[in-house]
Parts: structure tokens; sequence; C-alpha cells
């Protein structure tokens, strides 16, 4: 049976990816057949002796920029029939968790790592389906990003997480941030857990973690809330419950 989820990576940093696919829950997803990640050279398709992947921009400018022939060679070798192209860039849309949900619904991603001051615009135009972006800031490559994605993706597909519930809640899962948590002891430092979460009354404890996530999501992220208006039932389960830290 082939995996629920493949990922291809295309990088001239392969082995920035070390380490990071073999440990905790990647780790244990790829050695048990649940997903499929590959890491690929770029140089690999590049024209031999020398199998260089950047060159001068046309027009002048500091810096390198990756070649288009690569980098076409190399999706069209791996897309096959069901192969998705995500370019990672600063210059792209930024990564949600709807999107991020999206891309884990999908069997077949081919992530390509940018580099240097970018790729040749024609790779865009000739094999991307979209360009993806972690965050407004510049990294020195799409390895690291690529892994984000990679990460947040793999989570959510099934047979991942052990314990599907412990997806629900979690911060950006519905839009907003999640509740604070709590474990022994029960006092520290002078600080005592809400005396709700000791009651064991069930529904209790899950309105006051409601109302706790709202409240965080309206003092740290209340852009979040710009396509997620509040309801009157929220606003009544922040009064009766007001922040835990207030």
């Amino acid at each position: 049976m082939p995996p629920a989820w493949r990922v291809d990576v295309v990088t001239t940093f392969p082995e920035s990816f070390e380490g990071f696919l073999e440990v905790s829950l990647l780790g244990k997803a790829r050695a048990a057949g649940t997903i499929d990640i590959r890491v690929h050279n770029l140089r690999d398709w590049a024209e031999p002796p020398h199998r260089v992947t950047d060159d001068y921009a046309y027009g002048g400018g500091p810096g390198m920029v990756l070649k288009p022939e690569p980098i076409v060679a190399a999706v069209e070798d791996l897309r096959g029939s069901d192969g998705w192209v995500g370019l990672l860039t600063p210059q792209g849309r930024p990564l949600t968790q709807r999107r991020v949900a999206a891309l884990a619904a999908r069997r077949h991603l081919i992530l390509i790592c940018g580099r240097y001051e970018g790729v040749d615009e024609r790779v865009r135009t000739l094999v991307v389906d979209e360009e993806i972006s972690v965050g407004d800031y510049v990294l020195s490559g799409g390895e690291v990003a690529a892994m984000v994605v990679i990460d947040a993706a793999a989570r959510l597909v099934p047979g991942v997480v052990g314990d599907a519930g412990s997806l629900v809640g979690e911060s950006h899962a519905d839009g907003r941030l999640s509740h604070p948590q709590f474990t022994r002891s029960e006092e520290f430092r002078g600080q005592r857990v809400p005396s709700v979460l000791l009651s064991g009354h069930h529904e209790r404890i899950e309105r006051w973690r409601r109302a706790q996530a709202l409240h965080r999501t309206v003092r740290r992220r209340p852009d979040l809330l710009e396509n997620c208006a509040l309801s009157d039932e929220d606003h009544q389960l922040m009064d009766e419950f007001p922040p835990w830290d207030a």
C-alpha cells in the first residue's frame, strides 16, 4: 500500500535535512511507511561536468540566481500524474493553518527550495503551482521554510500523530490561539493552577478553556479575528471566565 503522503524536496543543500527527518513524529511516520519524504540534490539535474545550478542575473546586480534548466528538469522527472509544486520564497502567500491542512490533503508535494537572490522567473511560470512564504523575513534559503511546511502538514496526515484528538484545540486549529496549559505541581512559586481545572467538571473545564483561548487571541493576536468574529456566546464566555492571569 503506498504512503498516504509523499513529499519530494529539491535543494542545493540536501544535507540540511539530515537529522530533521529522522527524529520524533516524522522519523516514526517515515519508518512506518505512513509518509514518504525524499530529498533530492538539484545538482543531479545540472549539466555535467561542473553541474552548475546558479548564474549571474541579466541586467546586473549582486548575488546569484538559480538557473531554470535544472529545476524544471527535476520537477518534470518527479512530478508524475499527481505532483503539486510549491516554491519556498518570501514573495509567496503566507502559510496559515488552513493552507497547511490543504497541503496535508494532497497526495504528492514537490517543494523547491529557493537560494541566493532567488530563482529564474521562468521557473514560476513553467512549473510552480503556488509560492509559499513562512513569514515576512528573509532566510538564507528555502530549506528551513520547507522543513516548516513538512512538519506542519505531516502532523495532519492520518496516522502520523498517534492521538488525533491532540490536534483539536491547538493554536490556529480553529483560527484562534490555544488556551493555557498546566501540569503538576498544583502550586509553583505562588502561582496556583486554576481551580476549575481541578474540579473534575468536564463541561465547565471546556468552557473555561474556550474562554481563555478567546481572551488570549484578543490580547495577543486580534488580527486573527478579522475573519473570525466573536459571537454573542463568545462574549458571554469571556464575561463568565475572566483571563486567568488578569
